[in-house]
């Protein structure tokens, strides 16, 4: 019987409020999300986590104290496990979190204890970005080479139209906008996590496929004359970021006297970011600026769609004749974005 690991990869959140300040630390000193020397990046980094901390930590107060992605990420990999393993194969999933417990190097000791016959590397990411999906899988082979584990792995890049997870996306919004109905004709706002716009015009293809998420979203939909917009949150600093800003889309939507839905097409487990961000201070915000009616659209989390979706890349990758796929197997990115993984 073949053993199969599969790596489940995320951000990461902390897991007590005395998590909360390291766990900024190492989200400010990586080198992708900070682009500056080592020397200026961390102490920079340990200024900004110090700074934030305290607004970070009533944040996750307002959360049970700690984030709850690891809990979820667990309820994905078993599921996961489940839809994957079969009389020749036994697959187990092991998490690897970018800036929190269980790290990289923990993961990595685990799939080698393990004696994995195969790896697949697959991030809880549906878009890529170089600040997200590059960095956790250069934390991975950097953990590799700590403990010595030689064993390649297949990846899983991206799948930001894969069919499972825009079914199981389309479910939920459509149940959302039902609800939203009776307030009005409702507008759709796909939100996702910011990027300052340099990082962006570098040549980072997150916006472009989180543009193709949502446009996927509508075609299965198939709601004709829907109101919808991209749009982003979870701005930090002083940079230029993408846009528009989501809470700029609410306050239009307010102007407009329209009900609102907000889907997070970039996040596929709750965490901070739509429970406090979206589900409090959004939802403040809408009724602050005379929204009639506010709705959240759930992430994906472990429905059987989206664990399918994930099932059927994991089989791909497997398959497939490059140790890098995205969903349709080579590169889906247009030739502009020097940040695809894929040349």
């Amino acid at each position: 019987m073949t053993k199969l690991a599969i790596v489940l990869m995320n951000l990461g959140g902390p897991d007590s409020p005395e998590a909360v300040r390291p766990f900024l630390f190492n989200l400010f000193r990586d080198k992708s999300i900070l682009r500056m020397p080592a020397p200026i990046r961390w102490p920079l980094a340990a200024f900004i986590a110090k700074r934030r901390a305290p607004i970070a930590a009533k944040i996750y107060d307002l959360i049970g104290g700690r984030s709850p992605l690891l809990p979820n990420t667990e309820r994905q990999a078993r599921a996961l496990e489940t839809a994957l393993s079969d009389a020749n194969t036994q697959a187990r999933c092991f998490i690897a979190m970018r800036y929190w417990h269980p790290f990289s190097v923990e993961a990595a000791q685990l799939v080698q204890e393990w004696g994995a016959d195969e790896i697949v590397l697959l991030p809880l990411y549906p878009q890529w970005s170089t600040t997200t999906t590059a960095s956790s899988l250069r934390v991975w082979d950097e953990a590799c080479d700590t403990i010595g584990l030689k064993q390649s792995a297949r990846i899983v890049c991206c799948y930001p139209t894969e069919d499972g997870f825009i079914a199981a996306e389309a479910a939920k919004i459509r149940a959302a906008l039902d609800a939203a109905r009776a307030h009005g004709t409702p507008r759709l706002l796909f939100s996702a996590h910011g990027l300052p716009e340099r990082i962006v015009k570098s040549g980072d293809p997150y916006q472009w496929q989180c543009e193709q998420t949502a446009k996927a979203i509508v075609a299965a939909l198939n709601l004709p004359g829907l109101d919808w917009v991209n749009c982003y949150q979870s701005r930090v600093g002083r940079l230029k970021w993408i846009g528009p800003s989501t809470d700029d889309e609410i306050r239009r939507g307010g102007a407009d006297k329209v009900p609102l839905v907000v889907a997070p097409i970039a996040f596929v487990s709750e965490h901070s970011e739509t429970l406090v961000e979206i589900e409090i201070e959004y939802r403040h915000l809408a009724q602050e600026v005379g929204v009639p009616y506010f709705g959240r659209v759930e992430a994906v989390g472990d429905d059987p769609q989206f664990i399918g979706a994930l099932a059927s890349l994991v089989r791909r990758a497997r398959a497939a004749p490059t140790q890098v796929i995205s969903e349709r197997g080579g590169r889906i990115c247009p030739p502009n974005f020097a940040g695809c993984c894929q040349r």
